[in-house]
């Protein structure tokens, strides 16, 4: 077993995104990953206390170990709730008259 692992660390922004590969030692947890990558230096405004992290889409505890080729991804908190953003979509689309923004519309058209 090798003692040291390649990991990424990554963080996305809507402007940008920050990838950062890091060579730790065995045993190196996620919270380790993160504050040597220096990303919670970059960017003041992570909290890891309230942000979840994960790898490749999974979400994982800090204290979890990481894994040789690892992305560790912190990840943002949503800004809107994703059903209420869907709505407002669909509401734009039908309000533009568009024959797409019609198909959600189905049977309350048929019954009138």
């Amino acid at each position: 077993m090798p003692s040291e692992l390649n990991v990424e660390v990554c963080y996305a922004l809507p402007s940008e995104q920050t990838i950062v590969p890091l060579t730790l030692a065995q045993g190196a947890t996620m919270r380790d990953a993160i504050e040597r990558s220096g990303l919670l230096l970059r960017f003041p405004e992570l909290d890891l206390g309230r942000m979840k992290v994960g790898v490749f889409g999974k979400v994982r505890a800090l204290d979890a170990a990481v894994e040789a080729g690892d992305r560790v991804e912190i990840y943002r908190t949503l800004k809107a709730d994703p059903k209420l953003a869907r709505q407002r979509r669909v509401e734009k689309v039908r309000n533009e008259g568009s024959r797409e923004g019609q198909k959600w519309l189905g049977s309350a058209r048929k019954g009138s």
